[in-house]
């Protein structure tokens, strides 16, 4: 081994006798801290939302500091793959235009946002429905089933609208699909006071904020796991969706959750 590596064997037992210097403990230290907040997070956070985490506890260690630990040590954030539908399938007779797009928000329930997304489970697909305020990005309501349809994209707004009771005039942003465009949305829609507002043709962008929480949830507690069972991947959505909006640490609210950022903007 010292011949391989070019080093007398003298330096190399004096190597192994020195003992670890401040840094090093210091850096071992930080490990500990490291763990439990990777921990606390679902394997969920990489080394910018670890560094924040640590910082509301008093931890110095640099954000850079942060990033070369976990990376000594392989903690990495859950990653996943963001998958884009068809830009074909995007369009829908008569759909409504975009009411959103230059609306400089300065609050909660003045925009939400819409979207469906899949889950495969044992063998079948399952599909998510889910309402999101824009501007707090937390998740107001949600539906499970095993039907892509008008039924489910209801179930989800209608709890939302439970939720918050929102003033006539809000605006509900969703992609073009026939689930929000169906005349019994619409009319739901009407009847609550909301307006309605959609993608303009093409542009899947114009949803992209439901479109990174679709991409954070799966990454976070999708990918990976294996759900034979509908009854598992609802208790799953049920433990993660409040921690979502209560704990997860959302880099575009400057690291705060969105119940947080409702708080603070009150």
């Amino acid at each position: 081994m010292c011949r391989l590596y070019g080093v007398t064997r003298a330096g190399y037992y004096q190597w192994r006798s020195r003992e670890r210097s401040e840094r090093e403990r210091r850096n071992q230290a930080l490990l500990g801290r490291i763990r439990r907040v990777h921990e606390q997070s679902r394997g969920t956070y990489g080394s910018p939302r670890v560094h924040r985490a640590l910082k509301t506890q008093g931890e110095t260690a640099s954000e850079n500091r942060v990033a070369r630990v976990m990376r000594a040590h392989c903690i990495k954030a859950r990653v996943a793959t963001l998958r884009y539908t068809n830009k074909k399938l995007q369009s829908f007779f008569d759909a409504g235009r975009n009411e959103q797009l230059e609306l400089e928000l300065t609050g909660p329930d003045q925009v939400w946002v819409g979207d469906i997304t899949y889950l495969k489970v044992g063998l079948l697909y399952r599909y998510l429905a889910v309402v999101m305020d824009k501007y707090s990005r937390r998740i107001l309501g949600w539906a499970y089933g095993p039907r892509k349809d008008v039924a489910l994209t209801l179930k989800a707004l209608n709890r939302a609208a439970h939720l918050r009771r929102p003033q006539p005039g809000l605006i509900f942003h969703t992609d073009r699909g026939v689930e929000y465009a169906a005349h019994l949305f619409k009319a739901r829609l009407a009847q609550l006071g909301i307006r309605q507002s959609m993608n303009r043709p093409g542009k899947v962008t114009d949803n992209a904020f439901i479109e990174s929480f679709f991409n954070s949830m799966k990454a976070d507690t999708y990918h990976g796991i294996r759900y034979q069972r509908d009854r598992e991947i609802r208790a799953a959505l049920r433990k993660y969706l409040p921690f979502y909006n209560g704990a997860r640490l959302h880099s575009s609210l400057n690291y705060v959750s969105p119940a947080t950022f409702e708080q603070l903007s009150r």
